[in-house]
């Protein structure tokens, strides 16, 4: 029997670590950016490129899938090649992913601080960038499928089942929820619109959490916590239950980010059903990963790996117990809109996916460059600054959601509301500082790591390619009456990948077709008309600024938010949004009903000087849209891509347009000039005091019951 000689390629896995060091510290000053203009407005530096609401998408964007998404990429290149016994299938494909990747987060970066956003959350990468993340994730496949099919291991280890999921569903949400219909270059419209656009949205937004930043990640765990404590996972049996569950329940739990909104109620109980359900399968792989443990906890305390991926796995047990909790309708009540939901994100991005991928460098680094860690003790210190900035940052932010909620809700003996809005966000401001000092210590952290990595790779040699050897395939595998039932599926990763696509694919099918295909579940209203072309390029301006991060325009059915902002929303009014605007998050009151509660003049006051209309305000001043000449030259394609995705405009309306454009911005010239205000008619604030002044005006004299 004659052993193969091979090598494996640690030069990818190099590349990725050195991007996942790079992109981390990036993503995580982005956050911090952010968190200080929470505190200090003036950090906004009235630029448009440097606004809250672009940062924020450029922080999600860096932190998500530059930051997780090399550290995903550097544990599968590492692990797979040893799982599998075989190098990777292709150097030139690796290098092509590596360098595609890298160019995909630096157009993201520049396009979303320029302003080209889709305006949906996690996903809102124009669709040029669409495309290349659709050709360098099939480069990605490639590789690991050839890599796999050219295995000397029959059987698949239980991560590989978790890295095959993550790329047959990643590609499934990313193609379905960036269907659009381009303008131009850098402008494109959701083909759905909103209710339906709200369900592809959090069936991508719930999944992407899932598929990117959990299912990835839990096969790294499954690779990395056994090698770390040189011990087998606790049950084999359990990861088969936890896979499986996990990846079919997942699917279905997206329209928990949708309760009391305008979706239907079938789909919105469904969402907290399978919700409460993942929790089993969750605590199963939280339970596997730390059960690998037992009897290794001496060890533990004196390996600093170990910590960094024990506290990751408790984070996910954390974050996955609060998940299904925050989807039972009576918690969500509480937490929706408020910053509880910021703390339970990031107990999961900075405990789970951070710890994880930092446990994953301290473990690699030294291997790959064959000496040992610089310093143990500052890997320590690291663990600990970290583990503290979690703390500091998620706990006011759990107290400071409980607080805006109760604020919000709170009715005087009389029966009227007993807060204003800005009294909530003046409140904050401490919880706010609170916070930023969490994310300040979490990014020392990652600075002392940087360094420690840094001291590591200078003092030790790196060894690109490593010798290893194995039987081959056909005669490494003796064929024994006891297999498990499981083994059939392990040595077919195609069919296991086939699998994987029906499995994870049942939930959204069942979940879209009653909505997609059945008018009547979503009625429409006879008084909503489209949006006038002026409008339509206000609501662009409104996308391409980021207030969606901000403020919602979804009033839900409770006494305190009709007696605030007006009457409930209801499906029939989000017709014509391409894409919907519903939002996440209310740093800034809801708008859905704004249109004609304040005059024009407010609206551009408070554009220049936010606090000179709202004291206390936190909003950034818009100076250049006063200066900014509207960019009109795409009207006439916009108008048309409408039509294309059936907003009733009439025929030949985009003839039309800048005309009707003109006509509606001299009229709030006219309107700002009664009030002292000489501007232009062709600035970008008309665009956007028209967008605003629109809101809600359809229904507001309509019956709740004046639906066809």
């Amino acid at each position: 029997m004659e052993i193969e000689k091979f090598q494996y390629d640690n030069k990818t896995v190099k590349w990725f670590a050195y991007a996942t060091i790079i992109w981390g510290l990036v993503g995580m000053l982005g956050g911090l950016i952010i968190a200080l203009q929470l505190v200090f407005p003036v950090l906004n530096f009235d630029t448009a490129y440097t606004t809250y609401g672009r940062v924020r998408p450029i922080h999600t964007n860096a932190v998500i899938f530059a930051f997780v998404g090399n550290g995903i990429f550097m544990g599968v290149y590492y692990s797979l090649q040893r799982l599998v016994k075989a190098r990777m299938f292709s150097d030139l494909l690796s290098k092509i992913h590596f360098w595609g990747w890298q160019l995909i987060i630096v157009l993201a970066a520049a396009s979303l601080a320029l302003g080209k956003t889709t305006g949906k959350e996690y996903a809102e990468l124009e669709w040029p960038i669409d495309i290349l993340i659709t050709l360098v994730w099939v480069v990605f496949g490639w590789n690991m499928f050839g890599t796999i099919l050219r295995r000397r291991e029959r059987h698949l280890y239980v991560a590989i089942w978790f890295y095959i999921a993550t790329f047959v569903t990643v590609a499934m949400l990313h193609i379905v929820n960036s269907i659009e219909i381009p303008v131009t270059l850098f402008k494109s419209y959701s083909y759905y619109a909103g209710v339906q656009d709200a369900l592809v949205q959090w069936w991508y937004g719930h999944n992407a959490v899932a598929f990117f930043l959990t299912t990835p990640y839990l096969g790294l765990m499954y690779y990395f916590i056994p090698k770390a404590a040189n011990r087998p996972v606790y049950s084999y049996r359990l990861s088969i239950i936890h896979f499986w569950a996990l990846i079919f329940l997942y699917i279905w739990a997206g329209p928990h980010h949708l309760l009391y909104t305008a979706v239907p109620d079938w789909a919105q109980s469904l969402g907290v059903v399978f919700s409460v359900m993942l929790i089993a399968p969750s605590w199963g792989g939280m339970i596997n990963g730390l059960l690998t443990l037992r009897g290794a906890w001496d060890k533990v305390r004196d390996d600093v790996v170990l910590k960094f991926l024990v506290v990751a796995v408790t984070a996910y047990g954390m974050a996955t117990f609060e998940g299904p909790m925050l989807s039972l309708k009576s918690v969500n009540a509480v937490a929706h809109f408020t910053d509880w939901i910021v703390a339970h994100v990031h107990v999961g991005a900075l405990g789970w996916n951070g710890f994880l991928t930092f446990g994953i460098l301290y473990y690699l680094i030294p291997k790959m460059f064959q000496t040992n860690l610089y310093s143990k003790k500052l890997a320590n210190m690291h663990f600990w600054i970290g583990t503290l900035g979690i703390l500091v940052y998620a706990i006011p932010m759990y107290w400071a959601g409980f607080m805006q909620s109760s604020m919000w809700k709170d009715f005087t003996e009389e029966g009227q509301l007993q807060w204003q809005f800005l009294d909530t966000v003046t409140r904050m401001m401490p919880f706010y500082a609170a916070r930023a000092l969490g994310g300040t210590l979490y990014l020392v952290g990652v600075i002392i790591m940087t360094y420690n990595l840094f001291k590591t790779v200078a003092i030790g040699k790196f060894l690109p390619n490593e010798d290893a050897e194995a039987m081959p395939l056909s005669e490494n595998y003796t064929p024994h009456s006891k297999d498990h039932w499981h083994r059939w599926i392990e040595r077919k990763p195609i069919q296991l990948l086939v699998v994987s696509l029906v499995v994870v694919a049942i939930g959204g099918i069942i979940e879209f077709v009653p909505t997609f295909l059945v008018k009547s579940n979503i009625p429409t209203i006879a008084s909503v008309k489209p949006y006038t072309p002026l409008e339509l390029e206000g609501r662009d301006i409104y996308i391409r600024e980021g207030c969606y991060t901000c403020h919602s325009q979804m009033i839900r059915p409770f006494r305190s938010e009709v007696a605030r902002y007006g009457e409930y929303s209801k499906a029939g009014e989000f017709v014509y949004d391409h894409p919907f605007q519903w939002g996440s998050k209310r740093t800034g009151p809801d708008l859905v009903r704004v249109g004609g509660k304040y005059p024009d003049s407010w609206h551009y006051n408070h554009f220049i000087e936010p606090t000179s209309m709202s004291p206390g305000s936190i909003m950034p001043t818009y100076t250049w849209l006063l200066d900014d000449d509207l960019d009109v030259s795409s009207l006439k394609a916009k108008i048309k891509a409408m039509q294309t995705l059936g907003v009733p405009y009439p025929d030949g309306f985009a003839e039309m347009a800048e005309a009707s454009l003109r006509k509606q911005s001299q009229e709030i010239q006219a309107n700002l000039k009664k009030d002292g205000i000489e501007t232009s008619s062709e600035k970008e604030v008309i665009a956007m005091i028209a967008y605003l002044q629109r809101l809600g005006k359809d229904i507001k004299t309509v019956s709740v019951n004046n639906t066809k």
